[in-house]
């Protein structure tokens, strides 16, 4: 099948090259940068495209791979053949497409991609089309390239994107935080990062709240005061551990 690819940056990247490795043509990579646009295409042996030249029209696919806030721009330059197409983000809805084509829907993969990475990760995605049968569509293109595809509508896949935040953006600003604290008190941060691998591994086989540990899960009073005291000269720092502290201690009740 031919698709063509619309965007060139992390999600593109590795969804192209997925796709590539998967029996699927890329015919174009369009780009509204397009010396963007030809490093990638070239990567995938394909002509480059920005948004002022035409679009190939002759593909099966067409996968909009942007940014959330950029999908509406996308959509209006593209023209209305009724192939099948795709966007591919968490937070817009698959009805941003309706008025492209009769054939529309989403390829959510649920990862942190990165284009410079060396080995693609384990991507589950969330599919969902604006029928059944382009569901279906969507579903077989999805188990093509990974072994985790799920159909998720709009509400679903919206709340797995904020879940998806949550254990991903929040806690690596955690680990930034930490990390900055480390810095500035002349400690080794990678010292903690067997902890935060070994916690991680252990949620393969068990719920999070399972390995739970910690002064707050045990009440024990004394730390958290030492603790607290060492967060003096850091207060935002100093917040978020009162308000975990009290979080974790409410829960584990």
């Amino acid at each position: 099948m031919q698709v063509v690819i619309i965007g060139s940056g992390n999600t593109a990247t590795i969804l192209s090259k997925l796709l590539l490795a998967n029996g699927f043509h890329i015919s174009q990579v369009i780009s509204r940068n397009i010396k963007h646009a030809e490093i990638l295409a070239n990567a995938l042996n394909c002509p480059a495209a920005d948004f002022s030249s035409p679009m190939d029209e002759t593909a099966d696919i067409y996968l909009i791979a942007v940014s959330d806030k950029v999908i509406h721009e996308v959509v209006s330059y593209m023209p209305k053949n009724n192939k099948l197409i795709l966007h591919t983000a968490g937070s817009v809805s698959k009805n941003v497409l309706e008025n492209v084509s009769n054939q529309f829907g989403v390829l959510y993969p649920l990862q942190s991609l990165r284009k410079e990475i060396d080995k693609i990760p384990d991507i589950p995605f969330l599919v969902d089309g604006n029928n059944e049968v382009v569901a279906e569509m969507i579903m077989q293109i999805g188990k093509k390239i990974s072994h985790h595809v799920d159909i998720a509508n709009d509400e679903k896949r919206l709340k797995l994107h904020l879940s998806a935040v949550m254990v991903n953006n929040f806690t690596n600003h955690l680990y930034t935080m930490a990390a900055d604290y480390c810095k500035k008190e002349q400690l080794e941060f990678d010292l903690l990062k067997p902890l935060i691998f070994e916690t991680a591994n252990r949620l393969k086989n068990v719920h999070p709240s399972e390995v739970q540990t910690g002064p707050a899960i045990r009440n024990d009073s004394e730390t958290i005061e030492q603790h607290e005291k060492l967060l003096e000269n850091y207060p935002e720092l100093k917040a978020l551990y009162v308000y975990f502290t009290k979080q974790i201690a409410s829960f584990y009740r």
